[in-house]
């Protein structure tokens, strides 16, 4: 899913937060006491909306059906995150049964206000392990304060695209497997021209694209929380190092405002002109769907594909990166909840059924035997992502009571640090803990 969407969503979660959280939402009325062998219609909402999406949830649907030909699916399409919590929270005979979210920021607030229902009792029912059945990422985003009240519905994985003629042209043999080697990489590989650029190295800036603080932080498995919930950005080594790693990035290809007056005529990020599909950027940090969008775009390069690379002292986690996803999840207003199950189930575990929704949706598979199966169908370079999401060592952010609020405030000191509005890396660290940590409490109070 292109990260656009993920973006926007987060936007919402953190508005939506306190609408969602205030809502008692597990009715006593509703449960799973239905019997899903009747005859029986669900209701299902989503958030795809493009015509070659919705035509693959459809088709994902139609076999659940097949398999399941005593329950009909309602599907309903294109609704954003605001609309589904506000159905969750009130309930009512055209609320949804079953939903997905773009975002897993969503999961700590559906988790916490008991939108959703602890999904565990029912992969017990069905004699399922999450642990061996879905990625450790994966796994890890899906729950939040012992609930699992979400499931994975396909991933994107994070990796490194690098422009192969401009790679030989400077004499760079590979792809960077290290952070140093990354920065030596992107300063042979960048060109002045006058004021700015003819090629640049790394658009680093967290104003570019994907280059976003929990997606560096990843490669460097940052805790964000204590075993007491409390924030741990001001004393975690790894938060530290990332930070420090792109700052210097910042100032070594140029500095911040010459970057910024570079960015500001490069080509949107959805669009063709994205500049590493021209070639005014040799190197992006992005997603899973960047290589559909750049082969689609015809540059005059070879697209390379590798993992991000690691901090030299973890050498032996080359091959990790950033994962996130799509959710899935019961509504706790459901009375059809055995039901709904079934659906949930069929669309997360069965090999067959994720194996054709990713090869359809372009996305990463979220289960470790789909990742393996030999009818996904790809080109050989999306493997890497494959890889990727199939690493132990791959990383995710935390699930959280207050949504993704943790990560913008985080984010919102990387605009000051990088600009030098803020010098003091660890004072600015500090003060974002505690800024976190009183976002946190006041979620939990609503």
């Amino acid at each position: 899913m292109p990260e656009v969407f993920r973006k926007t969503a987060r936007a919402l979660t953190a508005a939506a937060v306190a609408l969602l959280a205030t809502a008692c939402t597990g009715h006593p009325t509703s449960g799973a006491h239905d019997d899903p062998s009747e005859e029986t219609t669900l209701t299902f909402w989503h958030a795809w909306s493009a015509p070659s999406e919705t035509k693959a949830v459809n088709s994902l649907i139609a076999g659940f059906e097949k398999a399941h030909p005593n329950i009909h699916v309602t599907v309903v399409g294109d609704m954003t995150d605001d609309k589904m919590n506000q159905a969750l929270r009130t309930g009512g005979s055209n609320a949804p049964d079953v939903i997905s979210s773009f975002t897993t920021n969503n999961v700590g607030p559906f988790c916490a206000s008991g939108a959703l229902v602890d999904l565990t009792p029912f992969f017990e029912k069905s004699g399922i392990d999450p642990a061996t059945t879905f990625p450790k990422a994966m796994n890890d985003y899906t729950r939040f304060d012992g609930r699992r009240c979400t499931a994975p519905l396909l991933g994107d994985a994070y990796g490194l695209y690098y422009n192969k003629t401009a790679f030989e042209k400077a004499g760079i043999a590979r792809p960077p497997m290290t952070w140093s080697e990354f920065e030596a990489d992107a300063k042979k590989l960048t060109v002045p021209d006058g004021d700015g650029y003819r090629q640049l190295g790394f658009m680093p800036d967290y104003h570019g694209w994907e280059t976003t603080a929990e997606h560096y932080l990843g490669q460097f498995s940052p805790t964000y929380f204590d075993s007491r919930g409390r924030s741990t950005v001001a004393e975690d080594p790894a938060v530290a190092a990332g930070f420090t790693l792109q700052k210097r990035l910042v100032d070594e290809l140029g500095g911040f405002r010459k970057l910024e007056r570079f960015r500001a005529g490069l080509g949107d990020e959805w669009g063709p002109r994205h500049p590493f599909h021209t070639g005014q950027v040799a190197m992006q940090l992005d997603g899973e769907w960047r290589l559909g969008m750049a082969l689609a775009a015809k540059p005059a390069f070879e697209v390379g594909v590798a993992p991000l690379p690691v901090p030299d002292d973890r050498i032996d986690q080359y091959g990790k990166g950033y994962i996130t996803g799509t959710v899935t999840g019961i509504a706790a207003t459901s009375s059809k909840q055995n039901a709904a199950w079934e659906l949930v189930k069929y669309m997360t575990t069965d090999t067959d059924a994720v194996v054709g929704f990713a090869n359809d949706i372009h996305n990463v598979p979220s289960t470790l035997a789909a990742l393996k199966s030999p009818k996904l169908t790809y080109d050989r370079r999306f493997k890497t992502f494959l890889d990727i999401a199939a690493d132990p060592h791959s990383t995710t952010s935390p699930a959280s009571v207050d949504g993704g609020q943790y990560l913008l405030t985080l984010q919102q000191f990387g605009y000051d640090y990088e600009s030098g509005r803020a010098k003091d890396l660890k004072a600015g660290l500090a003060s974002t803990a505690r800024q976190i940590d009183t976002d946190i409490a006041q979620a939990k109070q609503r």
